[in-house]
């Protein structure tokens, strides 16, 4: 098999060809490596990179799999982490200039259970400055391309790991979401994106403990590969109050749902946000394809209460009690949009935020009686195609004004005030030939349940080329038409002693 073949297959694939040893870990990782080097230049995905180390665990898992004793249920496998995770030895910069030296002494949790499990991380990915906004872009990595056109964005925050794998460089990928930073970029990018309930993935680092917001989740190119990195992932940590215990093997035994048997609800603008005619009548052909083969599929009314307003101050708290100091301190090392955020905290009362519990709370209530009819929700994931890179965010759509810099991500952090579970599945291309993304919503702690429907409407859309997975062209790929490292003003700075810095010129 040749090695655009081998990047090509999913990370259960990989793994099953790993215990037949008909596929080495150092064999795949070669055709990993060979695929960055490739198309890494043209779409900027990567930040700091340990291929040394790489190349030394894939020769020792190789060995594993040759007595067959894998350390782990990910043993071999590559993958990419965000760079707003902490990964031992390599940067972990935020896309900050403040941070652009800080190599990582420790793992983030959920990494260093990622590598218990045998992943091999390569790479960290790129993201906004301190994860703010749906596109990649900061001073000290430059932006990162939509490997379907480097011109356009790939989304945010994770929008590194998205493109990552739909351009091949991994099978799988580490993502974070507070306002859709999971599912945009991975709608974006044709890839899967999975936003689990509060309870599901502990985030023991979280500064604000008690607030699920902001949670921790996989990226992969199938739902079965986000079951097989959410294995290893999720789980109770005594330092994140909002975790709970599960049974070890919560992921493994999905229960069986047919299509036909789900009872589907559906929005076209999740309550009346504005989304772009060419996203509705996308949206609507695939729900043309789903509707006669469910049990039911019905138009439902999201509009819960004042979803925007209180996601402002949900959101303007975590930033201010994050950057409020060091804007203070520094305020050379923070943009525009950092800056915003903590502003708008400042303009909020304690009154505000007691309305803001109470708000979210009904909107809760809300949503839990309408799913009382329906299995899942099905929604467009994001309200536009790919825009330019060099553009910040959507100043309108659908000729209406945004009066903020993340308003367009509505149609996903509207859903992140319920603490339940989304995906977003790819699902073909949209009317201007990019990926469209289908967001799908269950009831709060139906994870298991979701993951089942999800899987089986993507077995479902697969079968027809016009809604499976879309693919690169990596053939015909051109390089962005203004260089995507134009806008660093704050290069990385590597620490000499450390031992990835001897490959940074491999990509």
């Amino acid at each position: 098999m040749n090695n655009a073949l081998l990047t090509s297959l999913s990370a259960c694939e990989v793994l099953r060809a790993f215990a037949d040893k008909v596929l080495t870990p150092t064999d795949y990782l070669t055709a990993c490596l060979e695929q960055i080097e490739k198309i890494n230049p043209k779409i900027n995905a990567l930040t700091d990179m340990a291929v040394e180390d790489a190349i030394l665990e894939a020769a020792q898992s190789s060995k594993r799999w040759q007595l067959g004793t894998p350390k782990g249920p990910l043993d071999g496998l590559p993958i990419g982490v965000k760079d707003l995770q902490d990964a031992k030895g390599l940067l972990t910069t935020h896309g900050s200039p403040r941070l652009r030296s800080n190599v990582s002494s420790n793992d983030l949790p959920m990494v260093a259970k990622l590598r218990k499990a045998g992943a091999i991380i390569v790479a960290k990915t790129n993201v906004p400055e301190l994860g703010a906004g749906g596109n990649s872009r900061n001073p000290v990595w430059g932006a990162t391309g939509n490997p379907f056109n480097p011109n356009l964005i790939a989304g945010g925050s994770s929008g590194g790991s998205a493109a990552a794998l739909a351009a091949h460089f991994f099978p799988l990928c580490t993502g974070s979401d507070t306002g859709g930073s999971l599912r945009l970029p991975a709608a974006l990018c044709g890839i899967v994106g999975y936003r689990p309930s509060v309870d599901v993935v502990a985030h023991p680092t979280r500064p604000l403990g008690w607030s699920g917001i902001s949670v921790l989740g996989p990226m992969a190119r199938t739902v079965e590969d986000i079951l097989l990195m959410l294995q290893v992932n999720q789980g109770y940590d005594e330092n994140d109050p909002l975790s709970a215990p599960a049974a070890p093997d919560r992921f493994s035994n999905l229960p069986k749902i047919e299509l036909k048997n789900l009872r589907i609800g559906y929005s076209e603008d999740f309550g009346g946000t504005p989304v772009a005619p060419e996203i509705r009548e996308t949206f609507h052909k695939r729900l043309e394809a789903i509707k006669p083969r469910a049990a039911i599929c019905h138009a439902v009314d999201l509009n819960l209460g004042n979803m925007d307003r209180v996601f402002d101050i949900l959101r303007a708290e975590s930033f201010h009690v994050a950057f409020a100091q060091g804007i203070i301190d520094t305020p050379e090392f923070f943009g525009d949009n950092i800056k915003t955020n903590v502003a708008l905290a400042e303009s909020f009362t304690l009154a505000d935020r007691g309305w803001a519990h109470v708000e979210q709370t009904k909107i809760l209530r809300k949503y839990n009686a309408l799913m009382q009819d329906f299995d899942i929700i099905l929604l467009p994931t994001v309200p536009v195609s790919p825009f330019t890179w060099t553009q910040s965010h959507p100043t309108h759509i659908d000729q209406q004004p945004m009066d903020i810099y993340y308003r367009w991500l509505a149609l996903t952090y509207r859903g992140s005030l319920l603490n339940g579970p989304s995906i977003t599945i790819p699902t073909g291309l949209d009317s201007l030939g990019m990926p469209f993304g289908l967001q799908i919503l269950g009831a709060v702690r139906s994870d298991e349940k979701l993951l089942a429907a999800a899987s089986s409407i993507e077995a479902f859309l697969a079968k027809t080329p016009e809604t499976a997975r879309p693919i690169p062209d990596f053939t015909t790929m051109q390089d962005s038409d203004i260089d995507l490292k134009s806008i660093v003003t704050h290069p990385p700075i590597f620490n000499s002693s450390d031992s990835s810095t001897a490959v940074k010129t491999a990509v």
